[in-house]
């Protein structure tokens, strides 16, 4: 029996890394996790009420592109968070979860060539795994540039060579930044618009993580692209409820951009894809259409920016993340450090290492370790102490 050799050289996903490097020794006191983004925080009780009146939907097959009701609800969010207006038929697609969508849309986008080469897709380093697994299944070279400390924990892609950007078909772009909560500005956006107008490339702008942030709501990548007048087709916005209403289970995302795009998306779901079941297509809309909840769930992170901020004030290097649920804290060996705490203290983290490419003293991560701001308060605080104590004290 044969096997195809294109997945062949990928490295270990990040979770089974850590359970091998952990799951063998045994914790050094109650165990704190503090490893995966998943939101512990209550989502809105009226969810499993607006499911239960719609279970008759289970009926029936959902539709492919998600409801009229939940692309209107979604298209009056992007209205409200973002100032930009966009039709519910041709530019907007509901997903079964941003991962979904920022596969796909590599598969149903990108190019065969660029300028008569293989096409390249652009992503930070750090970065979200599915960025790099997208570009080898269309064929493309995924290009990582280093996000750290020195450009903003932000990928610099104006540095790039002429010659990359050349070739660039797709630029995946973080913000805020997982993991480091680093948060792209407006001239930020502007830069990297323009350079896609330059050099005719696609950006994807992955911001599943921006209804959580400190003071001000970070700037997204639609609102710059229609103030500078971009080509409608240039900016692919992706985002969740996931974070945003602490529903990673109801698994309802987002894709906007312009018509062709979403076109071109649509037809290739239309194969392939495996839509929401109608209940949820329901609840998503009502969800989407309410802020109130959104509001609650900021302001108890913004609670855990402030335990954070304490324990760690003065530890050499701290960043107090400007946005999402992450901390990404300095360490001399990211692995050497999470198992430490591990063996020590019982609490689990993840080496910065896992969350990105690079040989050993060129993986921009390995001198990291990300640590979840996800265990309600007073655990997460216990957490951070005896983090801080283990490695820092």
């Amino acid at each position: 029996m044969n096997f195809p050799d294109r997945f062949s050289n990928l490295p270990a996903y990040a979770f089974p890394r850590l359970r091998a490097l952990l799951d063998h020794h045994a914790p050094g006191g109650e165990v704190v996790h503090m490893t995966i983004g998943e939101p512990k925080h209550d989502f809105p009780a009226w969810v499993t009420d607006v499911i239960v009146e719609n279970a008759h939907l289970f009926q029936s097959y959902p539709p492919n592109e998600g409801s009229h009701a939940l692309r209107g609800a979604i298209c009056d969010w992007i209205a409200r968070r973002y100032g930009v207006t966009l039709d519910p038929e041709q530019n907007v697609m509901a997903l079964n979860g941003t991962r979904e969508g920022l596969y796909n849309a590599a598969m149903a986008l990108c190019p065969e060539q660029k300028n008569g080469q293989r096409p390249i897709v652009l992503c930070p380093n750090p970065f979200y795994q599915v960025y790099m697994v997208a570009a080898i299944s269309v064929g493309a070279e995924p290009h990582f540039v280093p996000a750290t400390a020195a450009t903003g924990h932000l990928p610099d892609y104006a540095s790039l060579p002429p010659e990359v950007l050349n070739r660039t078909a797709v630029a995946y772009i973080c913000s805020p930044a997982n993991p480091q909560g680093a948060v792209a500005s407006r001239d930020y956006w502007a830069e990297l618009i323009g350079l896609a107008e330059q050099y005719d490339f696609r950006i994807f702008a992955d911001e599943c993580y921006s209804e959580i942030y400190r003071d001000a709501a970070p700037t997204g990548a639609l609102t710059v692209a229609r103030d500078m007048g971009a080509h409608p087709e240039r900016v692919v916005l992706f985002n969740s409820l996931s974070k945003r209403s602490n529903l990673a289970g109801l698994r309802s995302g987002l894709i906007a951009g312009g018509p062709e795009t979403l076109k071109h998306v649509k037809q290739l779901r239309n194969y392939s894809g495996a839509p929401l079941p109608g209940p949820l297509q329901a609840a998503a809309a009502r969800v989407w259409a309410d802020e109130t909840h959104v509001e609650e769930n900021r302001a108890l992170y913004q609670a855990k920016y402030a335990v954070a901020d304490q324990v760690f004030a003065g530890v050499q290097g701290y960043m107090p993340p400007e946005a999402g649920f992450f901390l990404w804290l300095p360490v001399d060996d990211g692995e050497a450090a999470a198992l430490k705490v591990w063996r020590d203290t019982g609490v689990r983290v993840l080496p910065g290492a896992y969350l990105a490419q690079g040989k050993p003293g060129q993986n921009p991560g390995e001198n990291y370790i990300r640590v979840a701001l996800v265990a309600p308060r007073e655990e997460l605080q216990r957490g951070l102490i005896r983090l801080r104590d283990c490695i820092y004290g």
